[in-house]
């Protein structure tokens, strides 16, 4: 999904949403470690921009089965778009017809619901599929990065730099704990649903 369509979930410094699905090569340990360093660029070259502040929620099965369904349909609409280029009102209508037809108030509804899944699938470690919290998935994308023989030392720095920064700008403390334990529920399936969204 491109970024602008997701101003909550880049600023927070989530993106390992799924990192951890695709930590298997050091590749994909070196893409999230760009994504998750992504918060500390600008927004706009122009002007700074404050980061929107993620509205925490208490999910529920329904919003999970929601985003579930709604994401092939999602996808179709946002792969379209240039990357970096905010969605006109055609499209924003799109959008929000989606996800009214899966159950939520709207896209800002949908996507609030993602930002929260997204919150908590950051630190769920991708071998035991058991949270642990993002601090210590981001320490073990630094081991991987660091233990990869075939990565460019130049790329392996870059990547290493931007993990640690990851590790500065901590993604906010989960305030509802049962969402721990309902996303693990549907991570494989959350995975698998918004696991491309984030490579």
């Amino acid at each position: 999904m491109p970024a602008l369509l997701r101003p909550a979930f880049a600023a927070l410094g989530v993106a390992c949403l799924v990192s951890a699905a695709s930590l298997a090569s050091s590749g994909a340990a070196f893409a999230q470690a760009k994504q998750q360093a992504a918060p500390a660029q600008p927004a706009a070259p122009a002007q700074q921009q404050q980061a929107p502040v993620l509205k925490q929620i208490a999910l529920t099965d329904k919003q999970l089965d929601g985003v579930l369904a709604a994401q092939k349909d999602m996808d179709a609409i946002t792969e379209k778009l240039p990357e970096n280029t905010a969605p006109d009102q055609k499209v924003i209508g799109q959008l929000d017809a989606v996800a009214k037809k899966n159950g939520f108030a709207g896209y800002d509804d949908y996507n609030n619901v993602v930002d929260n899944i997204s919150l908590v699938l950051g630190g769920f470690d991708p071998a035991t599929k058991k949270y642990v919290g993002p601090e210590a998935v981001i320490k073990s994308q630094i081991a991987q990065v660091q233990a990869d023989k075939k990565m460019p030392a130049k790329d392996k720095k870059e990547a290493i730099d931007e993990l640690n920064q990851a590790l500065k700008t901590p993604a906010p403390a989960i305030e509802n704990k049962g969402n721990i334990d309902l996303v693990g529920k549907y991570y494989d399936k959350l995975v698998a649903a918004l696991g491309d969204d984030q490579n």
